[in-house]
């Protein structure tokens, strides 16, 4: 009987595809995963995941949306080292308006190495004994018309095939050749647009001082909106095993280093408040400094093609790549797997007419909010966009910054903002009328002085 049961391959065995296949295969389907590099059988490093040496972390939207997929994740997850960080209650963060208090606690997330978290999903997915791992494979192209597509051309070993599907998907992140696979089928390139801060990021993996290995909170020194100070920003990112990820950002103009005394600098001297810098000083360094510049904001609009095939979707990074500094790629991933997972359901099953087109504009549906807050931001930089922000982007950052104002004074507009930014709700919250009453009103707190560090804390910390 389970030769009668509907087949999917899904290309890339990174998270997003990874949870694309647990998806497909809680339908019924029986699920080949396609991977060009070799996974590691532990957490740790791998080629085509370069992106994994900077700060990493499942915000609630995402790490609930990954428990309904795989019930006992987030349990895993914490067996493994990953603690649970309330929002805001342990975030110390510096916005663009400010120092945000930090209010009791209306999210989550979960911080992790990218290694660590990859593995323990891939453990939990590969246990499906639905799902069959090729790693070591490359997708070469797909298979049928511009009708409908039937499957996938793959090489292993020199070897070629071809894998035939009742439903291919791609999550093979931001190399995606889907473009080029639908012009192989006599199709046109779907709709996109990019939006390039031009940001860099430069990470360091540390030692916490031993009295701050447990229990410290995240900290944020966001970047300024204008200036000098515009693009430099950083986070401190406790992790598992008593570790501090760092990453810091620069504009085009001003990268941040690549040596381990010039990092220490520039988080001292350079962010817009030097608490970064005072922490790392008590800090024993891990490894060396990591540099990634890709961090373009790219979204393809499939669910716009006046044509698309049947049996064929896109998800991810393939999707929707966005720039890392918000953290909403693994979040929006496990949020599409779901939407994919119930398209395919109410449809009735991979085959169903219609199905990939339904399907794609649900997944279309799960990026929205992570997209419209990263290029809400980032259209500002200089250079980000051939014609500079809108008349729309103008207002909406308008509003939006008077918004994140009050939040430093204002618990209840804080919170709100909080589920939007942790993937739990839709930026049209923000839009509700006690919100636009809030914003007119302003902070109903006076701003704070300084990060909002306890005395216990600076002290595990070694900071005055």
């Amino acid at each position: 009987m389970s030769e009668l049961k509907p087949t999917a391959v899904v290309l890339g065995g990174s998270l997003a595809g990874l949870l694309a296949a647990r998806a497909l295969a809680s339908t019924g389907a029986r699920v080949t995963v396609v991977e060009r590099d070799a996974l590691p059988a532990g957490p740790e490093p791998r080629k085509g995941l370069p992106q994994a040496r900077h700060v990493h972390q499942l915000w609630s939207g995402g790490a609930r949306a990954l428990e309904e997929l795989l019930p006992g994740a987030v349990d895993a997850l914490s067996a493994a080292g990953v603690n649970r960080v309330p929002v805001t209650t342990d975030m110390v963060v510096l916005s663009a308006h400010g120092w945000y208090r930090r209010w009791p606690e209306s999210a989550f997330m979960l911080p992790a190495s990218r290694d660590l978290l990859d593995w323990v999903v891939r453990e939990l997915v590969l246990a499906d004994g639905a799902i069959e791992l090729l790693d070591r494979t490359e997708a070469l192209s797909l298979t049928g018309t511009g009708q409908a597509v039937t499957g996938v051309r793959v090489r292993a070993d020199g070897t070629e095939r071809t894998l035939d599907a009742d439903l291919v998907v791609d999550a093979t992140g931001r190399g995606s050749r889907a473009a080029h696979w639908l012009a192989g089928l006599g199709l046109p390139e779907p709709e996109r647009r990019e939006v390039d801060s031009g940001l860099t990021y430069a990470s360091r993996l540390f030692r916490a001082p031993e009295g701050a290995r447990g229990g410290f909170p995240v900290v944020n020194i966001e970047p300024g909106q204008r200036g000098s100070s515009m693009g430099r920003g950083g986070v401190l990112l406790p992790v598992e095993d008593g570790k501090w990820l760092v990453t810091l950002t620069g504009g085009r103009t001003d990268e941040p280093p690549a040596t381990g005394a010039e990092f220490l600098r520039y988080a001292h001297e350079e962010l817009r408040h030097p608490l970064i810098g005072e922490l790392l000083a008590h800090a024993e360094p891990l490894t060396g400094v990591t540099v990634t510049r890709t961090t373009v904001n790219r979204r393809v609009f499939p669910e716009r093609s006046p044509k698309w095939p049947e049996h064929f979707v896109v998800l991810g990074d393939a999707l929707c790549a966005l720039n890392p500094v918000y953290g909403h790629g693994m979040s929006v991933a496990a949020q599409s797997a779901v939407a994919l997972r119930e398209a395919v359901l109410r449809q009735g099953g991979l085959g169903a007419p219609g199905l990939a087109r339904r399907a794609q504009r649900a997944v279309g549906r799960t990026v929205r909010t992570a997209w419209d807050l990263a290029i809400g931001a980032d259209v500002f930089y200089p250079g980000a966009t051939p014609t500079g922000p809108t008349v729309r982007d103008r207002l909406v950052s308008a509003y939006v910054g008077r918004l994140l104002l009050t939040a430093t004074g204002n618990g209840r507009v804080a919170r709100r903002v909080t589920d939007v930014t942790s993937l739990e709700a839709g930026a049209q919250v923000l839009l509700a009328p006690r919100m636009l009453l809030a914003a007119a009103v302003g902070p109903l707190r006076p701003p704070l002085s300084g990060p909002p560090l306890t005395a216990e804390e600076r002290k595990a910390a070694g900071v005055p």
